[in-house]
């Protein structure tokens, strides 16, 4: 039986890799007992801010049984994100890398959909879900339960071969498979990210306030924007990186190879004058795809304002 179950695992994992993932690691679907506790303190703190839906499910955040029935098994897969090149870094407002190219949601959710279907073909009858942000899933938390990294000061999933500009998805079955077991930490004693952080965000280490970051304000935020981060944005006008980019463990980041994630060509020289000037049509010819839409050029417009007249 364990020579089965050892075999699926390896036919799963090759498949992954098969089909463009980075990494492909594999935990024990089972109640997150440690996570409970955080994550009810962090939520009875309002760390998530306006973001309401980050306290619905509780109970499903912490146990994969409660999304799949008989659920055994955690798939976690990570694809790489890193540019070849960076989009106005010197002249111009930013945006956060993630949002470069094809909203991910799109391209890892057809990929894991090409590996669950290759499960069912491969091994049979398996009781299946695929997520990709699509549901209460913790999916940092199961990445590092998988040995494929360590969840950082910044809260943000590091891996030892590639950093920490991965995408994250999961594929939760009632499969047996054979589990990886977690990762140390190796951020030591390293504290560059809390130290860059212009909102202090990272209120402790491996503790964010998600209320006080550059990406919540400018992107889940709908109300106006509050005066005490005036001036605190650094030309971020969707999401920022500045916790990533200063982590050492990045130095290791390389270009990845998903065509989709490339930015539109137009983005490449684009100024100031360019995002302020934005039209609904040049918008939605560049950011068709892109996680950019989830602002609406109203937003973009808001957060452009904002860093126009504070930074």
């Amino acid at each position: 039986m364990l020579e089965l179950i050892q075999k699926r695992t390896q036919l799963i994992k090759a498949k992954a890799a098969e089909l463009g993932f980075d990494f492909c690691g594999v935990s024990k679907a089972e109640f997150l007992e440690e996570e409970a506790p955080r994550l009810e303190t962090w939520l009875n703190r309002q760390m998530n801010g306006r973001m309401g839906y980050m306290a619905n499910h509780f109970d499903k955040r912490l146990d994969p049984r409660l999304l799949v029935e008989g659920a055994k098994s955690v798939v976690t897969v990570l694809l790489n994100y890193y540019p070849e090149k960076t989009v106005a870094e010197i002249d111009g407002y930013k945006i956060s890398k993630y949002a470069y190219g094809t909203d991910y949601h799109f391209v890892i959710k057809d990929k894991l959909k090409d590996l669950l279907a290759y499960v069912h073909d491969e091994i049979g009858d398996v009781n299946g879900r695929i997520f990709v942000d699509s549901a209460p899933v913790m999916d940092k938390v199961w990445a590092k339960k998988s040995g494929l990294g360590w969840v950082g000061k910044h809260t943000n999933l590091i891996t030892r071969e590639m950093g920490s500009f991965v995408f994250i998805g999961e594929m939760i079955l009632d499969l047996e498979l054979v589990a990886d077991g977690p990762m140390a930490d190796y951020c030591g004693t390293c504290t560059r990210c809390i130290d860059a952080c212009p909102t202090d965000a990272i209120t402790d280490p491996y503790v964010v306030d998600g209320s006080k970051c550059i990406s919540y304000f400018t992107i889940e935020l709908k109300d106006a924007i509050p005066d005490e981060v005036k001036g605190k944005f650094e030309n971020w006008i969707f999401g920022c990186d500045i916790c990533q980019d200063v982590c050492p463990w990045n130095r290791f980041s390389r270009p990845h190879q998903t065509p989709a994630f490339d930015p539109n060509p137009a983005l490449a020289d684009f100024k100031k004058a360019d995002w302020e000037e934005i039209t609904q049509d040049i918008f939605q010819e560049i950011f068709r795809r892109s996680a950019v839409k989830r602002t609406k050029l109203e937003g973009l417009k808001r957060n452009i304002a904002f860093v126009k007249l504070n930074d």
